[in-house]
């Protein structure tokens, strides 16, 4: 099924717009131009919700942000992204690939290599930058926690002249670069460790209706006050009725498909999202999705509120 089961009413067409299909996005090369000129921070930007951080807001095809972005991120092999901060909280949600993060302090940094499903999230002012040194290439969400975040700012550029073994190493010389350890005492190490998610120590909830929710940021997770962020695990066969949110949430399919719903009036109209795709899904809209596949659906959940899920599950 990979179209709206109802006529065209204002409500199917609502929901067709609140789709995002992967297959007809982009990635755009030249989304952060302080990069220009330095092949070593080359990475390629697709825009879902929002701009993420990058200048080219309000691009058609991209959905409007409330609380919080979303992009995918391709890094190439041996490329890195200049150390930075932020003034809130950003995600990082490793797809494929290994990457390696760093958090800067006062010329010392600590690094950790990030695998498939694992997440960082940057907590607010924290001087960081983010490396491929892999063997393939990199895909990542990234997860900005308000919906038109200041410019980034760069700590160690080399467009300013600092020295490119430096900035590659996200401002810590020789020596001072720490690897990272939950149980370590180095201050940074202790900084990092409650930001850090491992998708295999992430404790699952199963719910009722009979999928399971990994709290990735939350209570649970890594504590926030901003947004929740989740992974579900779909069952082939489980679905639920509908739900109603006073904030808006983006279901991205990960792995498997799934079919997601909106329902007004007693008139329901759905779509069927597969690997990379997106629904986002507005304040006080009525909400449902239903794993009609042959295999597991994995899906990466965005919510624009932080605290824990008030929404009651029921199967359908």
């Amino acid at each position: 099924m990979n179209a709206i089961t109802k006529p065209a009413t204002p409500l199917a067409t609502a929901l067709r717009a609140h789709v995002v299909r992967h297959v007809q996005k982009s990635f755009d090369w030249d989304a952060f131009p302080s990069n220009r000129g330095f092949p070593e921070l080359a990475r390629a930007q697709m825009r879902y919700i929002g701009a993420g951080g990058s200048p080219k807001v309000g691009e058609p095809g991209t959905l409007p942000p409330e609380h919080f972005t979303l992009s995918l991120i391709h890094k190439p092999v041996g490329n890195y992204a200049a150390c930075h901060a932020h003034e809130i909280e950003e995600s990082f949600l490793v797809l494929a690939g290994v990457l390696t993060v760093g958090w800067e302090r006062d010329g010392e940094v600590c690094e950790v290599k990030l695998g498939p499903k694992d997440m960082i999230l940057n907590a607010r002012d924290i001087g960081h930058g983010f490396r491929n040194d892999g063997i393939e290439p990199v895909l990542m969400t990234i997860s900005v926690d308000v919906g038109k975040p200041l410019p980034p700012r760069y700590l160690y550029h080399p467009k300013t002249g600092v020295d490119p073994a430096l900035a590659r190493a996200f401002g810590a010389a020789p020596g001072k670069t720490v690897p990272f350890d939950a149980q370590g005492d180095h201050p940074l190490q202790r900084a990092m460790a409650p930001y850090v998610i491992r998708h295999a120590e992430a404790p699952a909830i199963r719910e009722a209706a009979g999928f399971q929710r990994r709290v990735y940021v939350g209570p649970g997770g890594v504590e926030s006050d901003t947004c929740r962020k989740e992974m579900w695990g779909i069952p082939a066969g489980v679905g639920v009725k509908p739900y109603v949110r006073t904030v808006e949430d983006a279901i991205m399919v990960l792995e498997g498909s799934l079919i997601v719903g909106w329902e007004q009036d007693g008139e329901t109209v759905e779509m069927e999202l597969g690997p990379r795709d997106l629904l986002f899904t507005p304040a006080g809209r009525p909400h449902w999705f239903r794993n009609a596949g042959i295999g597991p659906c994995t899906a990466w959940v965005v919510v624009g509120e932080a605290g824990a899920e008030t929404v009651r599950f029921d199967a359908a």
